[in-house]
């Protein structure tokens, strides 16, 4: 005998009703220009490859009328599929079913997942956008948001975590996204803050906005707690694509290299133009930047916070490579406590998943300023010196300019672990610069002579020759060659190539403490 037909008629209904949702609330949410929760699931994933899990699930709550109510898959549709054929986790809050608001079984359905997630060896990717915790269900909600956080946890540096806040994102619910590794945010409807403008105005008496504290583009560029805007849900997702273009699976495989058979040897003259003659004028880095990478690729990080340094992600040779470079153009190339903060991180995290390291240097050294002392800069700059000892990926330097003082060590110098590391004939490695360290230095000698200002200039010319040329640090093998700067693409394609082998060995222990 076969299956009855009204139970398979009963099993299509049901699920048909969680597919079809609310019209009303869906072409709400269309008329805003958002997708729906499932959308953005579809939307992420290859055509037909997607495997939900907990669609029939239902919440737990008896109490305050909740017994009368709805809310299918409890706010939210969880899963796993492909993109670009790997295998994927993802789930995505529903503000359509109970506002999102997160419950026991909501936790629970995300718990799972993060559980899969990480038995798998699988990136997650979250669509946030949510009221918050279940109030009807008091403590058990709290209880669900620590639950995702400890997995959040769990599951940081063992498999990429990708966040987009595409709704509002609010209190506690706020903490999940920040344990992640990259969060991305709609530009448009959606929203991030622990406390909002009301109750910030009944704490304090200040009058604020959510555009003011809880926007992406303050979370952009102020606060710095995001990587990226995104115009609306599509591009939103067109990001994560874009990311996971460049991360590996989990923490025990490589990230997609597409090595090409032969390296092309042929020069980049065009590189020798970009550079000013007088090494104190400023020059854009991301120019450098496009010459060294593939077809110009470039995936820039928090590319509108601490825009004194730039990161992110691009291919050199088919080699995934993370890159670090100090931006001239924005104060003077300066390492002040964001700029700290922000490499930090993100060196950090090419670390645990084996992405090798390229820096770029021209840095006259940290901040100066009274504002950056009280700030502790010593404590911030310090993370960059701790980030890039601790990392054992491959790791290569280029000293494009200045490299002065503690921030030449702070940029992964020899003597931080770098295994190559380049110089252009511009580069002045140094304590300080040449004008600075001859008025120490000769200052007496100076005010004597019968002309001050030639005796000076002769000074600074013979300090920089002995003291701070390139060929100076490379008679002392501290720095593996020069070359001219039309070779870097070259030269940095063939050190990645050849590093990609590397492995290094570092004292048990549990973790290192940096100094956060």
């Amino acid at each position: 005998m076969s299956i009855s037909q009204k139970l398979i008629d009963e099993l299509k209904q049901r699920r048909e009703s969680i597919l079809t949702g609310v019209p009303d609330k869906i072409r709400e949410r269309h008329e805003k220009g958002q997708l729906t929760a499932r959308e953005r699931i579809m939307s992420l994933f290859d055509e037909n490859t997607f495997q939900e899990m907990g669609m029939l699930a239902q919440h737990a709550c008896h109490d305050f009328g909740m017994e009368k109510k709805t809310i299918p898959g409890d706010g939210v549709v969880t899963g796993v599929g492909y993109i670009d054929g790997r295998p994927v986790a993802a789930f995505s809050q529903d503000f359509t079913a109970g506002g999102g608001t997160l419950g026991r079984i909501h936790a629970q359905k995300v718990c799972d997942l993060m559980n899969y997630a990480i038995k798998a060896g699988m990136p997650l990717i979250s669509f946030n956008d949510s009221g918050g915790a279940r109030i009807q269900e008091g403590v058990e909600s709290l209880s669900g948001y620590g639950q995702v956080f400890f997995r959040n946890v769990l599951l940081s540096g063992v498999v990429p975590q990708i966040a987009v806040i595409a709704g509002p994102c609010a209190g506690g619910a706020a903490y999940s996204p920040a344990l992640m590794d990259f969060i991305i945010m709609t530009k448009h409807h959606s929203s991030m803050f622990i406390c909002g403008p009301d109750v910030i105005k009944a704490a304090t008496g200040h009058a604020t906005t959510m555009e003011e504290i809880g926007s992406a583009s303050i979370h952009a560029a102020v606060s710095g707690n995001i990587h990226f805007v995104a115009e609306d849900d599509r591009h939103a997702i067109g990001l994560v694509h874009q990311l996971l273009s460049y991360l590996p699976q989990n923490n025990l495989l490589d990230p997609p290299h597409h090595p090409a058979s032969g390296i092309s040897l042929d020069q980049d003259v065009e590189i020798n133009k970009l550079i000013p003659a007088d090494n104190r004028e400023p020059f854009d880095v991301l120019e450098v930047i496009k010459r060294l990478t593939d077809n110009g690729g470039f995936l820039e990080v928090q590319k509108d916070w601490a825009r004194n340094i730039v990161l992110g992600l691009a291919r050199i040779g088919g080699i995934v490579v993370g890159i670090v470079a100090n931006q001239p153009v924005v104060k003077a190339g300066t390492i002040d406590v964001d700029a700290a903060d922000k490499a930090s991180r993100f060196i950090r995290f090419c670390n645990v998943f084996n992405i090798p390291l390229l820096t770029l240097v021209d840095v006259p050294g940290f901040l100066p300023g009274v504002a950056q002392e009280q700030g502790g800069i010593i404590r911030h700059g310090a993370k960059m010196l701790f980030a890039y000892a601790a990392a054992t990926v491959p790791k290569i330097t280029v000293i494009l300019r200045k490299a002065y003082g503690g921030a030449y060590l702070a940029m992964c110098s020899r003597d931080m672990g770098a295994d190559v590391v380049f110089a252009w004939p511009t580069a002045e490695i140094a304590v300080m610069g040449a004008e600075g360290a001859v008025r120490i230095i000769y200052r007496h000698e100076i005010e004597a002579a019968k002309d001050p200002k030639a005796r000076e200039a002769e000074l600074v010319a013979e300090y920089h020759e002995r003291f701070a040329s390139p060929y100076h640090a490379a008679a002392r093998a501290l720095i593996t060659d020069v070359i001219e700067p039309s070779r870097t693409r070259v030269a940095v394609a063939l050190a990645l190539r050849t590093t990609l082998s590397k492995r290094e060995t570092r004292p048990p222990k549990k973790h290192g403490n940096i100094p956060l």
